[in-house]
């Protein structure tokens, strides 16, 4: 199963919440203070699953991509 790992500091783009949705289903999901990808956090919504960047425009979008790649 994917591993799916979200920046602390991106929760205000909205992954907060994706991270719970995810979590709920039973995916294992790590939150971590900082996952180094500074200035694409700083744009938008995104997450790394299996250590592979994804991001989107939107929340929802995010989690498209993150189920996509499980």
């Amino acid at each position: 199963m994917a591993e799916v790992k979200f920046c602390e500091n991106n929760f205000g783009h909205g992954t907060d919440d994706i991270a719970e949705r995810l979590k709920n289903e039973g995916i294992s999901v790590e939150i971590e203070p900082c996952l180094g990808y500074c200035g694409d956090c700083a744009v938008g919504p995104f997450a790394l699953v299996d250590d592979e960047f994804v991001q989107a425009d939107s929340p929802e979008e995010l989690y498209e991509k993150i189920k996509e790649q499980m």
